[in-house]
């Protein structure tokens, strides 16, 4: 096995450690200091909750991950063609960039109930994927349009010589240049997708929509909390999962873009 294998198995094994060692405390603390399970419950107890509701835990996380995928398609169609116009056009960059960071400094929570009332207060799904939509909009479109920006200024130099047209400027030096800066911005947004149809079905959900935050309310208000956690354990998995796919992604698509799939 290469030196690199080796440190990845090690890397994995001091984190199954490290999280084997912070369970076994908190179960002993949970124990040894009589914590109410409506408190905090146990590591054991949340594993049963995982067990015992793994049906609706499961139908719940495919609600948000497909609303968040959604949002994620949604954010991609409005802020890559966007991007394109910018990067053809330094008076579109001027105008269209203060506007796109004041969408992404607003809170999510502070437009919901807008948002709500436009897409109709029976459809909170179509709430929550244009909320998340809204909060995976500005990675796509940062990353997008600092990649056109980020071209060899020689190679900018050789194309104004030969007389390329903007045009073929952008298909041929800039769209390239952005492919890491486009991947990496996919990576943050799908993370953002998933935070955004949470937040936003926290603030706009009605139990139409029945995601994982729809479960951690409806158990925080009969309190039960092993519930609440196996929620935000599958939430945490499922987060974690789809980063962990974006990255293997990336780093395969930019091997293919660089030759040496």
């Amino acid at each position: 096995m290469s030196g690199r294998g080796l440190d990845s198995l090690r890397g994995i094994g001091a984190s199954l450690l490290l999280a084997l060692t912070l369970l076994a405390a908190w179960q002993a603390a949970c124990i040894a200091l009589a914590i109410p399970t409506y408190v905090l419950p146990t590591p054991l107890q949340t594993a049963a909750a995982l067990v015992q509701d793994r049906a609706e835990l499961a139908a719940s996380a495919w609600s948000t991950l497909s609303m968040s995928l959604l949002a994620l398609l949604l954010a991609a169609a409005a802020a890559l063609p966007l991007a394109l116009v910018t990067g053809l056009s330094r008076w579109a960059e001027r105008a269209v960039k203060p506007l796109a960071v004041t969408l992404q400094v607003t809170p999510v929570v502070a437009i919901a109930p807008l948002v709500t009332i436009w897409a109709g207060l029976d459809h909170a799904d179509r709430a929550i994927v244009a909320l998340a939509a809204v909060v995976a909009f500005f990675p796509l479109y940062s990353g997008a349009a600092t990649g056109l920006r980020s071209a060899d200024p020689d190679l900018e130099r050789l194309f104004d010589l030969y007389g390329a047209t903007r045009v073929q400027r952008l298909l041929r030096l800039q769209l390239p240049a952005a492919a890491p800066y486009l991947l990496e911005g996919f990576k943050v947004a799908a993370g953002l997708a998933i935070i955004g149809a949470v937040v936003a079905e926290f603030v706009a959900g009605s139990g139409q929509a029945q995601g994982l935050a729809w479960r951690i309310l409806e158990a925080e208000h009969q309190l039960r909390t092993a519930e609440m956690f196996a929620a935000l354990v599958v939430l945490a998995a499922m987060g974690a999962g789809l980063n962990a796919l974006a990255g293997v992604a990336e780093q395969r698509l930019l091997r293919l873009w660089r030759g040496r799939g």
